[in-house]
């Protein structure tokens, strides 16, 4: 999967204990670069307007302008013309959805592969740079039309992924067991990334950075565990096609 594609993928925005992107700012500043206008994306929750202000609160140290879709006449309009999209999290059926109604799927997707425009991608945000949604966290609390996201890498990301707890008395399933189920079905590898970890993708390279790692799973095969600087170049090859996606 070649391309131009300028990527910055977190896992979360929050860290525990941390202000909102303060644990993802170096790596945000190094992204924008000399790029000062952001576009951000806030449909996944319902106060958009709540939302916009404080992607500007934490983006202000870094001398960025935040300009929320929600506010623009044209979203589609206004992405033909922006330098960075920024899709934050929430819930990433709501934010599909609203992604769908302004139709903004293809420009995106066309202008990233492009090398236009850079695409900071944050919990659903990063769901939306896989094929589809289906290895989000979240409950479908509405229904839009088909599962099939941006496509700007070809493999499955679970943000948020949590270990396993031998501990835990819990009976429902653990999320290795959620994502092993999702590979009996679908034969395409799924990058589960703790919180606090990111990847970057500059063209052809993907690189995972951040202190807590994450696991790579395949079908029929043992999980791998990958730290930060790990190459993962490779999950750029494969075929993460699906049938309810593009």
């Amino acid at each position: 999967m070649s391309g131009r594609h300028d990527l910055l993928l977190l896992s979360n925005s929050a860290l525990h204990g941390r202000p909102y992107l303060e644990h993802a700012l170096e790596a945000i500043a190094s992204f924008l670069g000399s790029r000062a206008t952001v576009h951000f994306v806030p449909f996944a929750l319902a106060d958009h307007e709540g939302y916009t202000r404080m992607v500007q609160q934490a983006l202000r140290p870094l001398g960025a302008s935040v300009v929320g879709l929600h506010g623009v006449p044209e979203a589609r309009a206004a992405l033909e013309d922006a330098e960075v999209v920024f899709v934050g999290g929430g819930n990433t059926f709501r934010l599909l959805r609203a992604i769908q109604r302004l139709g903004l799927i293809e420009p995106v997707r066309r202008r990233v592969e492009g090398g236009a425009l850079g695409y900071l991608g944050s919990s659903a945000g990063t769901n939306h740079a896989c094929p589809t949604i289906r290895t989000t966290n979240d409950m479908p609390i509405v229904q839009p039309d088909g599962l099939g996201a941006f496509g700007l890498v070809p493999f499955q990301i679970n943000p948020h992924y949590l270990d396993p707890d031998p501990a835990s008395t819990h009976m429902g399933e653990t999320r290795e067991q959620r994502l092993r189920q999702f590979l009996e079905e679908n034969d395409v590898p799924v990058l589960g990334m703790r919180e606090g970890a990111w990847l970057r993708r500059q063209g052809d390279r993907l690189t995972l950075h951040g202190t807590t790692g994450a696991v790579l799973f395949r079908r029929d095969a043992d999980v791998i565990s990958y730290a930060d600087g790990a190459d993962l170049s490779f999950l750029l090859e494969v075929d993460g096609r699906f049938d309810a996606g593009r």
